[in-house]
């Protein structure tokens, strides 16, 4: 029994001995290290995923450049995206969408600040704008190529970054650099493969710019009609100074030694054009001092502050008060300029002459509001008309007498009558002039409206006929009394000629005699 006991024993060991060798058998013929099926479907996509990361990151984190787009300095930036198209943001008044390519890519293009340079190039010479527009094109071509290049050199970077800290291994992250970049190609490639360059004529809009077909119209027609009415203008202009030499041999008025003359000026709405006529003006009619009423600018932004730039060449005291065009950044542009007084609920003294002044208290670049005070709702009449109201408080607290008052929309003059001699407002796109209210025991309170010094700008070109340029020249005495004043009115008619008329202020109550005077192009 006891023996075999043990050689079951011994049988059972030598079984066990087979088992415990079995499993160092089992891997004979693998070579050493190398993973199995699963471990390597592991490997092959953590290096995908890195590699898509690094791709995403790396557009992120590089897929930007700046460029000058014509006068603009734009940011162009690359986003990964579900699917293509391009943004074209203009802040701050919203944005075009435009279906310009598919794939996994969307470009943003964002216009910032004008260049100023650029800017006062084609100011002087409006011929210069389809130069720009042309060499626009090119701009857009060379960023988008540099923002290609910079975005494939930046997703293989951090991808290669990445995977490196990641596995650290040379193998693995060449194969996820070589990944990344073959995607990020292929995003790149699938849109230029798939480029709409007619996309641009159907643009969807967001923000204010929803606004832009109604009111500028139909673009290529204006900027047709821009480029004509432009090189009529540069001939009119010319002739302002023979127009001055002969009003200045008229009977009606000679301006007395001391007389002040002051240009009132309004809504030039971004008119590059008005700036050479004014300046014109201002040198032949000897102006000490200009006066503008508003709406400088059309929507108030940061590129158009720009504009306000040649305030300073006239070297002149130039009075402006904002109009619902412009924006407080249009005002803080304004005052930069180092001959610029911007009044609001305020007043100054220039030249002998008090002025006070006031801004318009609403902004309205989308244009919802109506001429002149028509048809306004209950608040905006109520706005309006409390503008008025808070100058007139200002004028009858002001220390010196107020000898002209200034606001855009004629609808706050109201409130104004008997405070001071004269008024002026623009903001109608007509000239006007007119008699305020007055009680009893009052001082006359005259009215003076402007029309568009920038011809309403775009928009004046809609019509048969552009809408024509006005501003008037104001004559002082010594009392800082209006005696007469000159309307000037620029081209507009059709007919390419200045025209001028000359009004003589017989008496504080009296109405004015006209002398006109038109002087024809050649």
């Amino acid at each position: 029994m006891d023996g075999q006991h043990d050689e079951q024993h011994d049988g059972t060991g030598d079984r066990d001995e087979p088992v415990t060798d079995a499993a160092p058998r089992r891997s004979v013929g693998r070579p050493a290290g190398r993973p199995g099926p699963v471990r390597r479907t592991g490997v092959i996509l953590a290096v995908l995923a890195v590699a898509l990361a690094g791709a995403v990151l790396g557009v992120l984190a590089g897929g930007r450049v700046d460029t000058d787009i014509g006068p603009f300095r734009a940011n162009l930036t690359l986003t990964p995206a579900s699917t293509g198209g391009t943004t074209v943001d203009v802040p701050p008044l919203g944005a075009l969408l435009l279906d310009s390519h598919d794939g996994p890519t969307h470009l943003t293009v964002r216009l910032g600040a004008l260049d100023q340079g650029r800017t006062e190039a084609l100011i002087d010479d409006p011929a210069s704008i389809s130069r720009a527009s042309q060499s626009a094109v090119e701009d857009v071509r060379s960023g988008v190529m540099r923002l290609g290049l910079r975005t494939l050199a930046s997703a293989v970077l951090v991808t290669l970054i990445l995977a490196g800290l990641a596995f650290r291994d040379v193998r693995r992250t060449a194969w996820a650099g070589g990944l990344a970049l073959l995607v990020t190609a292929g995003s790149l490639g699938t849109a230029a493969a798939t480029l709409r360059p007619q996309a641009i004529e159907e643009p969807r809009y967001e923000g204010l710019l929803v606004n832009a077909p109604a009111i500028v119209g139909d673009a290529r027609r204006i900027a047709n009609d821009y480029t004509k009415y432009a090189e009529q203008l540069q001939r009119i202009v010319g002739n302002v100074s023979q127009l001055y030499t002969t009003v200045s041999a008229l009977p009606v008025y000679e301006p007395a030694p001391g007389t002040t003359r002051v240009l009132h000026i309004s809504d030039l709405h971004l008119n590059p054009t008005a700036w050479q006529l004014i300046r014109t003006v201002v040198e032949q009619f000897g102006i000490d001092v200009v006066i503008d009423t508003g709406d400088i600018t059309d929507w108030g932004s940061e590129p158009e502050a720009s504009f306000v730039g040649s305030i300073g060449l006239l070297k002149k005291p130039y009075v402006f008060i904002r109009g619902n065009h412009d924006s407080g950044r249009t005002g803080a542009a304004v005052a930069r300029q180092p001959n610029a007084i911007v009044l609001n609920n305020t007043t100054t003294t220039v030249a002998g002459l008090t002025i006070a002044g006031i801004g318009d208290p609403r902004f309205t670049p989308d244009k919802n509001t109506s001429p002149a005070g028509s048809g306004l709702t209950q608040k905006v009449a109520d706005q309006v008309i409390g503008a008025g109201e808070q100058l007139a408080t200002t004028v009858r607290r002001s220390p010196r007498p107020v000898n002209i008052a200034l606001v855009h929309d004629p609808a706050s003059a109201g409130p104004l009558a008997g405070t001071c001699p004269l008024v002026l407002a623009g903001h109608a796109h007509a000239r006007q002039i007119s008699k305020l209210p007055q009680a009893p025991g009052q001082q006359p309170t005259t009215l003076m409206v402007e029309g568009s010094t920038g011809g309403a700008g775009l928009r004046g070109l809609e019509g048969e006929k552009p809408t024509p340029l006005s501003m008037s020249v104001l004559y002082f005495d010594q009392q800082k009394m209006l005696q007469a004043y000159d309307d000037i009115t620029v081209g507009g008619t059709g007919q390419a000629q200045v025209n001028l008329e000359r009004h003589v202020v017989e008496g504080p109550t009296a109405g004015p005699s006209p002398s006109v005077t038109p002087t024809p192009t050649r």
